[in-house]
């Protein structure tokens, strides 16, 4: 069970890993995040101030844990077809990810990264993660999976990789199924009266009134993103959307006037989404303190995780757990 269950939360951002795996009962010992301004929001939210430049600490200085988490950002990786696994991470961020685990040997790894992630190098950069870890002793398990399709009014593909070492004996993992819990947009925005600065009022916003929302046969609407409308000429940042659909991928970067967040027709406005809006796309509960900055606000949301696919995961993880202690009792 992961109940009491030690971990340790790298590349930690605002501590989206944190608020899932502390749901079922783990306790975090480590935490590393090099953004200065997101360690004061991780702050804020858990009583400490996470550790900085992963690259600088020294495995021996990290505690002994059962979970190792994180979000690790996506860098080329060196390979040149040569397949050298462990060796060909150097350089990249995921090579302190592997000296991490080559040092402490934790029961469990849960990544998480951009669904390009599963192509990159024409899948090479996924082989090459797969085999290192399948030669620090453990047998990985990986899927992209939609966020759309967990409770959550956000098209956020990633890809998740889940590795049990290999002395529990754990050859068999399923992924969560999808949900297709009912949700949109207009379900997690804020009242008007606290949106006004988000309004978008420009002379060359285009809407495509002939847009068909077409419901399922349980008579809900679309799992997704509805285009109805442009703002200029209608490249990144400037494609409006309808508040039945679902939003479109949180980004911590990107331009155009609904740069990180989107545009959205809301209440009969168009408008950006607000910082504590994208933060419930993102899963996260309203008594998280967000950072007063609107700016690294929707950084840190757009770097972060989707907290309830997280769950759904771990649930996973749970019961393969639960069952392997049940067996051996017997």
């Amino acid at each position: 069970m992961l109940e009491n269950k030690k971990f340790i939360d790298l590349f930690a951002g605002i501590g989206g890993f944190r608020l899932a795996l502390e749901s079922f009962g783990a306790c975090c010992t480590f935490s590393s995040e090099w953004d200065k301004y997101a360690q004061q929001v991780y702050a804020n939210n858990f009583g400490e101030i996470p550790a900085g430049d992963i690259t600088q600490i020294p495995a021996s200085s990290i505690p002994e844990h059962d979970i190792l988490c994180g979000g690790f950002p996506c860098q080329p990786f060196s390979i040149s077809g040569k397949q050298k696994g462990f060796e060909d991470t150097r350089g990249t961020l995921f090579f302190d990810i592997a000296r991490i685990i080559a040092f402490h040997n934790p029961k469990i790894l849960f990544l998480e990264n951009v669904r390009n992630f599963a192509t990159h190098d024409d899948g090479k950069t996924l082989q090459i993660v797969n085999k290192t870890l399948q030669d620090l002793g453990y047998t990985i398990f990986h899927k992209v999976l939609n966020a759309s399709y967990f409770g959550l009014a956000q098209n956020r593909e990633r890809i998740y990789i889940v590795g049990f070492r290999n002395d529990l004996s754990i050859s068999k993992f399923e992924f969560p199924q999808n949900q297709n819990i009912p949700i949109n947009v207009k379900d997690i925005i804020l009242p008007d009266t606290e949106t006004q600065k988000y309004i978008i009022e420009r002379d060359d916003i285009v809407l495509n009134n002939n847009v068909s929302i077409k419901k399922d046969m349980f008579g809900n609407f679309p799992l997704e993103p509805i285009r109805i409308g442009t703002i200029n000429k209608g490249g990144q940042g400037e494609r409006i959307y309808h508040e039945l659909g679902h939003a479109i991928t949180l980004s911590a970067h990107g331009g155009g006037i609904g740069a990180k967040t989107g545009v959205y027709i809301i209440n009969q406005k168009i408008r950006k989404l607000a910082p504590r809006e994208c933060a419930r796309l993102q899963g996260f509960p309203d008594s998280f303190i967000l950072d007063n900055s609107d700016n690294q606000a929707y950084k840190q949301l757009g770097n972060s995780v989707p907290i309830n696919v997280l769950k759904a995961i771990l649930k996973s993880i749970n019961k393969v757990l639960i069952t392997k202690e049940e067996y051996a009792l017997y």
